[in-house]
């Protein structure tokens, strides 16, 4: 049975949009969008690896150090296994202002974890796998969250081009997100259910062309 790893933030977990601060929530598995990919994916096993907070390169100082998103994917890529498949959806918390990243920093960050993923070490372990880079949709500064993303917003609109490009310097399949859905305007970080269901559709049709 081939394997999908899906490895990302809290949109992979399933986060609602937050309406209060401080309330931990996830949606059920039928609205999920790595749940929804697997559906639509008969034969394959999928597995959730959404750590909320999760970045693609910094330690966090208020939420910890592990939602430096490097240690993360060798733990989940040593955790899980044989994979043939792996997507990266990543960089919503790098734009946090606490990080004064640049869009080029940010996708400096994908670029780490894809040389880790597709590290010789990593690829033998599981036999070779193929990776899909999924780039976030832009994020709005609106809603109870929106004073952690101030200026966010111009540096998520820069990010697709920045993601295809190193995706194709990798050679690694990429699927912009911002293309299929947006963010809430609950809290312009976090997907509806009908967003969670559109990605999953078009995670499952991007992995079965890998």
């Amino acid at each position: 049975m081939p394997t999908l790893l899906c490895f990302g933030d809290s949109n992979t977990h399933g986060t609602p949009p937050i309406v209060t601060r401080g309330v931990y929530a996830r949606f059920g598995g039928d609205v999920r969008w790595p749940r929804v990919a697997a559906g639509l994916l008969p034969g394959w096993e999928v597995v959730e690896e959404g750590l909320p907070g999760r970045t693609a390169q910094f330690p966090d100082p208020v939420m910890g150090a592990h939602m430096d998103g490097r240690d993360g994917l060798k733990i989940a890529l040593q955790s899980h296994g044989p994979i043939d498949a792996l997507t990266i959806m990543l960089g919503t918390n790098d734009v946090k202002t606490r990080y004064g990243a640049t869009p080029e920093k940010v996708a400096a960050g994908i670029a780490g974890l894809l040389d880790i993923a597709m590290s010789e070490e990593m690829q033998t372990r599981h036999g070779g796998f193929r990776v899909l880079v999924i780039c976030p949709p832009p994020v709005l500064e609106q809603g109870p969250i929106a004073s952690e993303f101030t200026g966010a917003h111009e540096v998520s609109l820069r990010l697709p081009e920045l993601y295809d490009r190193l995706a194709q310097a990798r050679g690694a399949a990429f699927l912009d997100a911002g293309r299929v859905i947006e963010v809430s305007p609950v809290d312009g970080i976090h997907f509806e259910p009908e967003a969670h269901v559109a990605l999953g559709r078009a995670v499952a049709e991007a992995v079965r062309a890998l």
